[in-house]
């Protein structure tokens, strides 16, 4: 079954994720469920956004900017004009297949978006969401913190010249999924120093402008969009 794309614009946050959490809550779910799988794509007024594992003391100076308490898993992280935020509601178990290959799934979409405008995306060992390169985004050369086989999970990722361009966090309930990914378009970076992104200290965060690549908010969401439906179909 198709994923159906919803482009939203900009949305407050809080009224957003009380729909993705009624529409999961409410949905039929399961191999007969007639219920179609969405994502929604939207940029959201300045937030940040606390998860599970949050802790305060990662919350430096919020100012004006509110924050909102989730329950997707993960740390803080802000949200602002300019990122193109994707929510994908997809039921995993008649989808096919598990968290850890849906946040795979998520990470390569992210990555193929990235391709699709000439940079390139890494995985790091132990920290969810996708970096570049801040000397080289183009570069194809392997990370040394990339994610091997065999290793054991690091404790504390190495994050050496690197800048984090997509955040992830997701809720899993139902066997369906809602939270979702974050890209870095075109933002006003500031916010992300009034905390440790992601629960890192001196994690630098960066958006596609940063690093020399001009791309429009609308042109990122329909690619993103298009990526993210291909890599979670069944």
């Amino acid at each position: 079954m198709a994923i159906d794309i919803a482009q939203r614009g900009r949305l407050d946050y809080l009224p957003t994720y009380e729909a993705m959490q009624a529409f999961t809550n409410e949905r039929a779910v399961g191999p007969t469920s007639t219920v179609r799988d969405q994502l929604w794509i939207c940029e959201h007024p300045p937030v940040f956004t606390q998860g599970l594992a949050g802790k305060s003391a990662h919350i430096f100076l919020p100012g004006d900017i509110p924050v909102v308490q989730t329950n997707r898993g993960g740390q803080v992280t802000y949200h602002g004009p300019g990122q193109v935020v994707g929510y994908p509601l997809i039921d995993l178990k008649r989808a096919g297949y598990f968290v850890k290959e849906y946040v795979y799934r998520i990470e390569e979409a992210v990555i193929k978006t990235l391709a699709h405008f000439g940079v390139t995306g890494h995985r790091v060992a132990g920290a969810p969401g996708i970096y570049v390169r801040l000397d080289d985004p183009t570069g194809h050369a392997p990370l040394a913190q990339r994610p091997q086989n065999g290793a054991a999970t690091q404790a504390d990722p190495d994050f050496t010249g690197l800048g984090k361009i997509a955040a992830l966090g997701i809720k899993v309930s139902r066997n369906c999924t809602y939270h979702g990914v974050a890209l870095n378009v075109a933002m006003d970076l500031e916010p992300f120093s009034r905390i440790n992104p992601c629960g890192y200290a001196r994690l630098q965060t960066v958006d596609l402008s940063t690093i020399g690549v001009q791309v429009g908010w609308q042109d990122a969401a329909d690619v993103l969009g298009h990526k993210l439906a291909t890599y979670l179909a069944p």
